[in-house]
């Protein structure tokens, strides 16, 4: 082998090594300093806040009572169930003691042993059980003919009219909080999907942070509009200090940030300039901030007009320096698009300015050497000019 050839290899050999323990760090420290230091987040990857109120008053409490339609939608499902079953049972109940009163006041029970000609308030009540089932099928209107109110008692007819009215408002109050909760367009949100990662590359010359986001249903959200909130404390000039200070972030697709024609997956992007919080972050000092990234996608839901939200943050260990999507939508032989969601979260690497600083710094350095070159030693002396030439 010839000192040239010598030479090649030996290039080739540390340029691999270089990128084999380039990758080996990169993987070591998302593997376990990552993973060990668990950075607390305010947003989870699904939308959920993970925040908690202490030491609310006691009054401050009861407000949430005053609001009880808005309580009860936030419930979960199994508190909600719960309510559902104990209103009705509760209702039923509770207005079968009343029926069982009416009737022992009025003394139709057979243990009184009523004479032959005795009309009681209520037709065939035996005792608790038969008040019951009386009560379950006044509310219900049911009306199995069996049981009925007479018009011997005034007292009975006024019990049968408001066991009647509450029983609507309970059937239209359960019932409907039963058709909110399942009609709102919280769901929605789950079947919109945000990339794993965030990835920061140049797109169009400029540096940016760049978000892929895809609607897995085939029906639009109208009026669509996507923002951001960069989350990390800062210290006031003053010395306070302030926790989870928020900063908009601004991001676009190539036709701008609303009304997105959302029917393919969409890569949105931030430009990082002057004006952004990442303009001073580097490559090497991603790791080192301390900060998360909150997306919001707000629209409007085409089938049932309600508006949703969809939220997921990104911390620094997501956010990957020099690197960019993998394409995703590709065209068939028939004519029809097609979008492979197998690469959707996966990232390439590329050439990318290891800060957004160094990227323009290097474009007014083109920029003057365009218009010329600048000495800063050269000085200009001047020269008396002499005539040896005599005539």
């Amino acid at each position: 082998m010839d000192a040239s050839n010598r030479n090649v290899f030996e290039t080739l050999i540390r340029a691999l090594t270089e990128s084999m323990f380039k990758h080996l760090r990169k993987w070591v420290i998302t593997r376990f300093f990552g993973h060990s230091r668990q950075r607390a987040r305010l947003v989870s990857k699904d939308g959920r806040c993970n925040i908690e109120f202490g030491n609310v008053e006691a009054q401050s409490r009861l407000i949430f009572f005053v609001d009880i339609w808005t309580t009860v939608l936030d419930l979960k499902w199994r508190y909600k169930m719960t309510i559902f079953i104990t209103a009705f049972l509760g209702s039923w109940f509770f207005f079968g003691l009343l029926w069982y009163a009416v009737a022992y006041i009025h003394k139709d029970l057979p243990e009184f042993h009523p004479s032959a000609n005795h009309t009681p308030c209520v037709e065939n009540i035996n005792g608790l059980t038969s008040a019951f089932l009386f009560s379950l099928e006044t509310q219900v209107t049911i009306g199995y003919g069996f049981r009925c109110v007479t018009e011997q008692c005034a007292t009975a007819i006024f019990l049968l009219i408001c066991q009647s009215i509450l029983g609507v408002m309970i059937n239209s109050f359960m019932c409907g909080a039963i058709l909110a909760k399942i009609s709102r367009p919280k769901k929605r949100a789950k079947t919109i999907m945000f990339s794993k990662n965030a990835v920061i590359s140049k797109r169009g010359g400029k540096l940016c942070l760049l978000i892929r986001v895809a609607n897995l249903r085939k029906s639009l959200l109208i009026s669509s509009h996507i923002y951001g909130k960069l989350l990390k404390t800062t210290v006031t000039p003053e010395g306070e200090t302030i926790i989870l200070d928020q900063t908009n972030i601004n991001f676009v697709v190539d036709a701008g940030n609303e009304n997105l024609f959302f029917i393919s997956p969409l890569t949105i992007y931030h430009i990082i300039d002057h004006h952004s919080p990442f303009f001073h972050m580097a490559a090497e000092t991603l790791l080192q901030q301390d900060f998360e990234l909150v997306v919001f996608l707000d629209g409007t839901v085409e089938s049932t007009s309600a508006t949703c939200q969809v939220r997921t943050s990104y911390v620094p260990e997501e956010v990957l320096w020099g690197y960019r999507f993998a394409p995703i939508v590709s065209k068939t032989k028939e004519g029809k698009y097609r979008v492979d969601f197998h690469n959707f979260s996966k990232t390439v690497e590329v050439e990318t300015p290891h800060c957004a600083m160094c990227l323009y710094n290097e474009k007014d350095a083109r920029a003057r050497m365009k218009r010329g070159y600048d000495n800063p030693s050269f000085i200009l002396s001047e020269v008396n000019e002499t005539d040896d030439t005599k005539m």
